[in-house]
């Protein structure tokens, strides 16, 4: 990585990628005259078509910031449920004794292969069925019944790997199952929980398919408010602009703000 070429290379590969968040910041800054005058580029030589006007036309309407603590009402509960349930079950089938627990993982696993489209419709009958359809708890439950496949294989193969001694020793010191996993098994397997609470926030943060299907006009998240303005409007890109990157922003600050255990957690193999 000392390589001068290298790091040229990924410095051109960031500016890729960084371009269309920067046009889209500097786009939601700007009025939509200015917008549909010229590109987003001008505002760097033109610093003086930057406001915050745009914001607090944002902060005015009343279906986005609704829509926003939607999202939030959404991801959060879904995040923590799916992993501490998954915590859970990965140490049961990991490091506890019980009939069928081979063949119950292999059920886990093998509900990964089943697309969410699949289940769709189905659910979506026993929700309106149970008067779970078009509410925020709804979605939220669909998204933990298919985050949990996942999860429960990432966190069961992450505890499995713990040095057994460990455990025996915890054992021979008194400790029960609940106090070695609150205060052995968790610590160590804290950034394999973060990681996966980083993948599972980011993928139901950005969800639009479930929410679309599952959530009504009052509880639909940021996406479909989003794709609804789009539908409604057309180009209100005053409106657009800052309404995505506030949708943008919040799963860059989550991933930043865990970044040291997320890069724990994928190199957890190699150095544990």
């Amino acid at each position: 990585m000392g390589n001068g070429l290298v790091q040229a290379f990924l410095a051109v590969v960031g500016l890729v990628w960084i371009t269309p968040v920067a046009g889209l910041l500097l786009s939601s800054l700007r009025s939509a005259n200015d917008n549909a005058a010229s590109g987003w580029w001008t505002a760097l030589t033109s610093p003086g078509q930057l406001s915050l006007d745009n914001y607090t036309t944002l902060l005015g309407n009343a279906g986005i910031t609704r829509a926003f603590w939607n999202t939030v009402l959404i991801s959060v509960p879904t995040t923590v449920l799916v992993v501490v349930i998954a915590a859970l079950a990965g140490y049961a089938f990991a490091w506890l004794e019980f009939p069928g627990r081979d063949w119950i993982f292999l059920l886990v696993v093998a509900l990964l292969v089943v697309p969410v489209q699949v289940g769709l419709l189905p659910v979506a009958k026993m929700f309106g069925q149970v008067g779970l359809f078009g509410t925020i708890p709804g979605v939220v439950l669909f998204h933990v019944a298919y985050g949990l496949p996942f999860a429960v294989f990432l966190l069961r193969n992450y505890f499995a790997d713990i040095p057994r001694e460990m455990l025996e020793a915890a054992r021979m010191d008194g400790g029960g199952e609940w106090r070695i996993f609150t205060q052995l098994v968790l610590p160590v397997g804290r950034p394999a929980i973060a990681s996966l609470a980083i993948f599972q926030f980011l993928w139901v943060w950005n969800d639009m398919l479930v929410a679309l299907l599952f959530a009504d006009s009052s509880s639909q998240p940021l996406t479909v408010e989003l794709q609804s303005q789009v539908r409604q409007f057309g180009s209100n890109i005053d409106v657009l602009a800052p309404g995505a990157f506030l949708s943008l922003i919040v799963p860059v600050v989550v991933f930043f703000a865990f970044q040291r255990h997320f890069v724990q957690g994928v190199m957890a193999g190699s150095v544990k």
